[in-house]
């Protein structure tokens, strides 16, 4: 039977929780979410319940990371059933604050990262968002003082920012990535895959497919620049607008040169009728 886990709203609420979570001195998890959770989320709250005593789970619709053009007031928002999803997994506590608590009148700090947050991959087509990023996980990291933050490697440049924020500022976090959780056809599962429609549905998973075909050739010896090149084509020809498609070094995200050594990361961001999607894997 599911235990429904205790939710704290306001500051002093958290501060009492996480003190009687802290009892007989039990490690602590964060999962940083924004809601609207899927299995790529539960397979976070897993994670943290093997590396922690007690996992704690954020809610929070984090406004200061959309831009005025996107999907802030239509982000999809599914409390009851978070709550229910997050019971099933036994989760102990659910950090739930609304933008006033989160940021009261009178809020003038920011964190403005540098390093991987100035890629030129998501930086470059939604330059507001690791600013905001980077303020709300500082702010939820001081909050609610983890011994480990859960972090999903879909949004791998955010992985990124964040994992070297909290060893700028010694934050006393470890930050883990989780591997990116998948539909069957191999979409990366996303809050956002529900805007697709049926046929567009249909051609997302070209994003995955086309990203393990290079993958195949650059193991195989072809060049980068022709990899990359003919994966561009078939994303568009399948109907995406491309963002980018890009080869970079797995830690810093900087740019390759032709047969450069070290790991690898593939990387995309296109855009499907109204939805734009991302996605990445190891080279």
């Amino acid at each position: 039977m599911s235990r429904h886990p205790r939710i704290a709203r306001t500051i002093p609420t958290l501060r009492r929780e996480l003190d009687s979570l802290r009892a007989r001195k039990a490690s602590i998890a964060l999962v940083p979410t924004m809601g609207a959770l899927h299995d790529g989320h539960i397979s976070l709250v897993r994670l943290a319940k093997r590396r922690a005593d007690k996992v704690v789970v954020s809610i929070f619709v984090n406004p200061t990371q959309f831009a005025p053009t996107e999907d802030f007031g239509s982000y999809p928002r599914t409390w009851n059933e978070d709550v229910a999803k997050l019971s099933a997994e036994r989760v102990d506590l659910i950090w739930h604050p609304d933008a006033k608590a989160m940021y009261p009148d009178g809020f003038a700090t920011r964190i403005v990262p540098e390093g991987p947050a100035l890629a030129g991959l998501e930086d470059r087509f939604r330059p507001h968002f690791f600013g905001g990023v980077a303020t709300v996980v500082a702010k939820l990291f001081t909050q609610c003082r983890p011994d480990v933050a859960i972090f999903g490697e879909k949004d791998y440049q955010q992985l990124r920012v964040v994992t070297r924020m909290a060893r700028d500022l010694d934050l006393g976090v470890r930050v883990v990535g989780c591997r990116t959780v998948r539909e069957r056809d191999g979409l990366a599962m996303s809050s956002r895959n529900v805007y697709l429609s049926a046929d567009e549905r249909h051609v997302a998973p070209t994003l995955h497919r086309v990203l393990k075909q290079i993958a195949t050739r650059l193991r195989a010896g072809d060049t980068m620049h022709d990899a990359v090149h003919d994966g561009a084509v078939t994303i568009t020809e399948a109907g995406f607008t491309l963002d980018y498609l890009e080869v970079r070094h797995a830690e810093t995200l900087a740019p390759l040169a032709a047969g450069a050594s070290g790991p690898k990361r593939i990387l995309v961001a296109a855009k499907l009728g109204t939805t734009r999607l991302i996605d990445n894997i190891a080279a």
